[in-house]
């Protein structure tokens, strides 16, 4: 049993590294099947036939919870399920597999190109072109939003993502492979579907919102902190001293526990100030703004914050890669004694 563990483990460095490589040559092909998009579909099925306007607020925090609880045991089982079989087949259609899976859970390269469309739009398209490329990776509304404003939405969701849809589902996967990781992204996509404040939501989504913190809590920290030490080899359009001095002052500054954390950085090492009010669903919404205006934003701190975040990826992953590396010695070197 402890070599078959141990196999598995020489396995699974192998593809963590392989699906590592897959999303950065590859990204997120849109014609391709995903199964988060098959995740999505699960979530808006319970939705349909769960959630109840007439419900009482109690009653829609259960039916949050069946759904949540629904969505975990479907995919865990369903990822467990092809782990298993292509092991039993055969090692390297094991590594296949976890290789791919681990290539969907990540975002790195996808999260780039979505916002570099955004970046191209305003360098050559039109603001309407760019508020449209924009709406596909925020949630608040964009019609209105001039140039600087949408490129500070982009710079954000490049801030926010690079633990939502890098760091924290690469430390998942290191943890507990593509199980801990697809488990990870359900709860990011429930959170994503149903976890907002509003009417409809409001108890409905509790759960997974809630679920979502929990799961982001360690992972958003870690990003915040490999940000602040990638700030020290980008060069001097990144200044470490003052993304440390947002960071500790800002880093709660926004609704969620975990947001601010890399935004407060991302706003600290450009210079610029982020967040403040937003319009959702037609309602603006006042929030506090996350750094200092020493500078007005522009189109060029999308591909700062791209550089930012592909330097974070970067050292996390080694740093992953070194941790399941030394734990496989130090776990073989004890099985020979």
């Amino acid at each position: 049993m402890t070599e078959i563990l141990l196999e598995i483990l020489k396995l699974h460095i192998i593809a963590f590294m392989a699906g590592f490589l897959l999303d950065l040559l590859c990204g997120d092909p849109q014609n391709m099947p995903h199964p988060i998009r098959l995740i999505g579909c699960g979530v808006s099925w319970f939705e349909k036939c769960f959630l109840k306007k007439t419900a009482s607020p109690g009653k829609q925090l259960w039916q949050g919870f069946i759904m949540v609880s629904g969505m975990f045991f479907l995919t865990g089982a369903a990822v467990a399920a092809l782990l298993v079989a292509a092991y039993r087949l055969h090692p390297f259609l094991f590594v296949v597999v976890e290789s791919i899976m681990t290539y969907q859970i990540l975002a790195l390269k996808c999260l780039r190109d979505e916002s570099m469309k955004v970046y191209e739009c305003l360098k050559n398209g039109t603001i309407e072109e760019a508020r449209a490329a924009v709406a596909m990776i925020v949630g608040r509304d964009t019609n209105e939003l001039s140039e600087a404003q949408v490129a500070k939405a982009a710079v954000e969701t490049v801030a926010e993502n690079c633990s939502d849809g890098v760091l924290a589902p690469m430390l998942y996967l290191t943890i507990g492979g593509p199980l801990f990781g697809f488990l990870y992204k359900a709860v990011n996509t429930m959170d994503s579907m149903v976890g907002y404040k509003n009417e409809k939501y409001l108890y409905f989504g509790r759960c997974a919102a809630r679920l979502d913190d929990i799961l982001n809590y360690i992972p958003a920290r870690l990003c915040a902190v490999c940000m602040l030490l990638s700030c020290l080899v980008l060069g001097s359009d990144f200044s470490f001293q003052n993304a440390c001095r947002i960071f500790w002052r800002d880093r709660y500054n926004h609704a969620s526990p975990n947001s601010a954390q890399t935004e407060a950085v991302m706003a600290g090492a450009l210079r610029v100030q982020l967040a403040g009010d937003a319009s959702y669903f037609g309602k603006l919404v006042k929030k506090p703004y996350i750094g200092d205006s020493s500078r007005n934003i522009e189109t060029e701190d999308i591909r700062r914050a791209n550089r930012l975040s592909y330097t974070t990826a970067f050292l996390f992953f080694f740093l992953c890669l070194t941790g399941m590396l030394l734990y496989y010695f130090c776990y073989r070197g004890t099985l020979s004694l």
